[in-house]
């Protein structure tokens, strides 16, 4: 028998309508958890006064201020961010920095270095230090020939390190590779590291790889990587590393350890958006900035960041992802350091983070996945 309640109806009637109030109450306050017109009115993104970037605003570079002032707001929430810009069109049209982070704050700017790394090198192929990326990298160590024993190792040419597909493995997958990543890198591990793939066959971030390919510029043009950066690349573009970290021999890490500020690292992403141009001057081959932003890894990244960064693919020493309707390329470092290029907007946005150096593991992951995730939202909201 069916039991029913004075108002007539049944429990499990009764337990479907408390259901659907709760449901829609639920709703209503997601529904008006965004900030107000009043909130996102009161936000002050200004771009603060110099001389090294001509400044606009969202309205005059055809962008919705709402949209913009929206990243802004949600910027206060996320724990660790020091500095958020946005350019357009070749202006700065949105600054802000926070948690005791400031324009002339040069930082460790973590794995966004590789992609620096990988405009040194499409450089060097110009300069004719390096003849292709189709070169083997045991050209560029003579002196370890006699020491490889895994013969796939004279095998690995410099395209496969660019794109992550020397073989070598992802340092947080052993306590070994780990440990060495943090006492710091020699050219001889290319022997003593093994491999854990054919090289070619598959994507696996390596940091190995991408500091040896420094290592490789630095030998081909007979120069160490900083002085060949100043030379060609920081010095014209008008921007000037504070640090560069070096390993155990002296080759600055081409993995990591390049300090920008937040302005300079828009200036670097600027000069990708203009293919490779600045100031009538052709810095980086634009043949170089189109290779370098194709995806011939796609899943290249197997955990979940957030429901507007899907798609992640790579390329040489940068990243792609998809936001919404939207593709980006992206330099990426630990943390959450970003230069983002936005192509259909012509728009750059940086983030710089509190660079959590030493810090893995579920809760810096957190961190990291806040600052990844502002951008990326941002992006997939876009028109």
């Amino acid at each position: 028998m069916t039991t029913r309640r004075r108002d007539g109806g049944t429990r499990k009637e009764r337990r479907r309508a408390l259901l659907l109030v709760g449901a829609i109450l639920i709703l209503s306050g997601l529904a008006g958890c965004g900030p107000s017109a009043a909130d996102l009115a009161a936000v002050d993104y200004t771009p603060l006064p110099g001389d090294d970037w001509e400044v606009s605003t969202p309205e005059a570079q055809g962008l919705d201020p709402e949209l913009v002032a929206e990243l802004f707001y949600n910027a206060e929430d996320v724990e660790t961010i020091q500095a958020l810009l946005v350019v357009k069109d070749g202006k700065l049209i949105a600054e802000r920095y926070f948690n005791d982070g400031g324009v002339d704050q040069s930082t460790r700017i973590q794995s966004v270095t590789k992609s620096f790394t990988s405009a040194l090198t499409g450089i060097a192929l110009a300069e004719g230090c390096l003849s292709s990326v189709d070169q083997r990298m045991m050209e560029f160590f003579p002196e370890l020939a006699d020491r490889i024993v895994d013969p796939r190792k004279n095998e690995i040419t410099l395209r496969e390190m660019l794109q992550m597909r020397a073989g070598y493995q992802w340092e947080e997958s052993s306590s070994e590779l780990f440990e060495l990543l943090y006492s710091g890198f020699r050219p001889s591990n290319l022997v003593d590291v093994p491999l854990a793939t054919d090289p070619g066959t598959h994507m696996e971030y390596s940091n190995l790889t991408a500091h040896l390919i420094g290592v490789v510029v630095a030998r081909a043009c007979d120069t160490d990587l900083l002085s060949f950066g100043e030379a060609h690349l920081f010095g014209p573009l008008g921007i000037e590393p504070s640090d560069w970290i070096t390993d155990w021999e002296g080759y600055y890490n081409g993995h990591g350890d390049l300090y920008f500020t937040a302005r300079e690292m828009a200036r670097f992403g600027q000069l990708y958006l203009d293919d490779g141009a600045y100031q009538g001057s052709q810095l980086v081959p634009a043949e170089w900035v189109d290779e370098s932003l194709q995806t011939y890894s796609e899943d290249a990244w197997p955990y979940r960041v957030g429901r507007n960064f899907q798609d992640i693919g790579y390329g040489y020493q940068w990243w792609s992802v998809t936001a919404g309707e939207h593709h980006y390329n992206l330099a990426w470092g630990h943390g959450g350091q970003q230069i983002a290029l936005v192509d259909d907007y012509n728009m750059v946005v940086v983030v710089k983070a509190d660079p959590l150096f030493g810090q893995h593991g579920d809760a810096p992951w957190r961190r990291e996945k806040q600052n990844l995730n502002l951008v990326a939202d941002f992006i997939a909201s876009l028109p």
